[in-house]
């Protein structure tokens, strides 16, 4: 428990580095619920610089719900493309399409409504809550789990997030939740750059690879290929040599695509339940 000293010095710290320095960000200029929607699912495991490349021209061709839901998963993807985990343009859309047909296009100022909606967790729920109708709720992501494991818990243990909601909820300013979170999620942004992530001292934390040739990349890829109207090359068929067979999706004329993706097959040798070349039979 915290005394109302420790409570006011937090506090404080944290919105004197806000007037100094609190980001100067396109969704932060909003309360328009559906874009405030739009930027927190695009800043889901997203850097901030690359969704600031994305948002403005993303509300500009989809500007509502009703636009995002009558869209093509095609037309999405190609403005989503370069923020990765096209999953959750996907689910973008079909969120979309719910808000339209349970809410009659209107974005619900709860969490456990939000909540249901495809690819909207508690966190992403609190927040559009938080910035949409600015709403005092106690929530965690990653720049709030910063500021307190670095002011409220010593170096080298790991902690819980069921440790840090409390805090959370005692520092919480009820009187401007929307611009007390906007400030801790600033604060938490620049101790990462001054100090190191201590979210890796964090139970919860999990360390997120390169995207550069990673599964991930591959996946976006097909994805993409998937709801495109390009035919797939196929190259050097011989499936009885190892290694000599792959797909490979062209880069140019495509600007889907900023490489050409290259799936090498293994040996394919003969099916034990019938004569065909086969990896198995099924």
């Amino acid at each position: 428990m915290l005394s109302v000293e420790q409570v006011q010095t937090f506090q404080q710290i944290v919105y004197d580095h806000f007037k100094a320095h609190g980001r100067d960000l396109p969704w932060r200029k909003t309360e328009d619920p559906y874009k405030i929607l739009i930027s927190e699912v695009m800043l889901q495991q997203t850097q901030v610089a690359r969704v600031m490349e994305k948002y403005g021209k993303f509300v500009s061709i989809f500007p509502d719900i009703f636009s995002l839901a009558r869209a093509s998963l095609r037309d999405i993807l190609n403005v989503w493309q370069g923020l990765g985990y096209n999953r959750r343009a996907m689910a973008l859309k079909k969120a979309a399409q719910h808000l339209v047909s349970r809410f009659s296009g209107r974005i619900p100022p709860d969490v456990d409504s939000l909540t249901s909606l495809p690819g909207i967790g508690n966190a992403t729920a609190c927040a559009i809550c938080a910035f949409a109708f600015n709403q005092p709720l106690v929530f965690i992501e990653t720049n709030i789990r910063t500021a307190f494991m670095h002011h409220f818990f010593e170096a080298g243990i790991m902690v819980r997030d069921a440790h840090i909601l409390p805090l959370v909820a005692q520092t919480l300013y009820q009187k401007d939740p929307r611009v007390w979170c906007y400030a801790l999620m600033d604060y938490g942004a620049a101790l990462k750059k001054r100090y190191g992530n201590p979210n890796t001292k964090s139970i919860h934390y999990k360390r997120q690879g390169r995207f550069e040739g990673s599964n991930r990349q591959i996946r976006g890829a097909i994805l993409l290929y998937s709801v495109s109207s390009v035919k797939v090359l196929v190259g050097s068929m011989n499936p009885m040599k190892t290694g000599a067979s792959f797909l490979s999706f062209p880069a140019k004329p495509l600007s889907l695509f900023p490489f050409t993706l290259r799936i090498t097959l293994p040996a394919l040798g003969a099916c034990g339940n019938c004569s065909r070349a086969s990896r198995g039979c099924g």
